[in-house]
């Protein structure tokens, strides 16, 4: 049997099945919400049956869940994993979110759950201590005082620009970099020898883009 292969009402079958249900898990989910998208309509985009559906995921918390654990498994590796910024261009480039990007899927799923119990509301507070834990390491790399708190900041900064831009239909995370910049540059003792570094590295260097949601 092949994936192409289709059962008697039409629908697709096969090996890919899963990732199909995936997919449209995360497209209707992005697009309309959670509590929106029925399991009707996702096995329709998906073209599988709901038989098929439910050997894959027990229900739909479970699906839920596991949209959200693949979403950004490593914790934004295209910001934390980056080797060629210093620890302080790292902790802004965090702030440069593409003007199209829509609202933070853990943050919509925990508003539209209200359930702490719910496996999805778990995966989305262990995704937002993971960023706050990553920020707060990178803020020790840069040499900051205190680099807890510095990153409980700005992962707070990060989820208050995501929630104001989509409730405004406006950009707020450059606001939000500016702000950032001066928490981490008071957080950060001028004395510091990474501090020094990246101010020698900086010199003659075009800045690191922030941009806006």
């Amino acid at each position: 049997m092949t994936e192409l292969e289709k059962g008697p009402q039409g629908r697709r079958r096969g090996r890919g099945a899963r990732e199909r249900i995936l997919s449209a898990s995360q497209q209707l989910f992005r697009e309309q919400g959670i509590n929106r998208t029925g399991m009707d309509q996702l096995c329709a985009v998906a073209q599988v049956s709901k038989h098929t559906a439910y050997q894959h995921f027990a229900g739909k918390d479970e699906l839920v869940a596991e949209y959200l654990r693949r979403f950004d498994p490593d914790v934004l590796p295209g910001v934390f994993d980056r080797t060629d910024l210093t620890p302080r261009e790292r902790l802004l480039a965090a702030f440069d979110v593409p003007a199209s990007t829509p609202l933070c899927p853990y943050i919509g799923a925990a508003v539209e759950l209200h359930d702490p119990q719910h496996p999805a509301s778990e995966c989305a507070r262990d995704y937002k201590k993971a960023i706050a834990a990553r920020l707060a390491e990178t803020a020790r790399e840069a040499g900051a005082t205190n680099p807890e708190q510095l990153g409980e900041q700005l992962a707070l900064l990060i989820d208050g620009a995501s929630a104001r831009t989509r409730v405004l239909d406006s950009e707020c995370f450059p606001t939000a970099a500016a702000i950032a910049a001066v928490l981490i540059d008071n957080a950060i003792p001028a004395s510091s020898p990474r501090q020094r570094s990246d101010d020698r590295g900086a010199t003659g260097s075009a800045p690191v883009p922030v941009g806006g949601q």
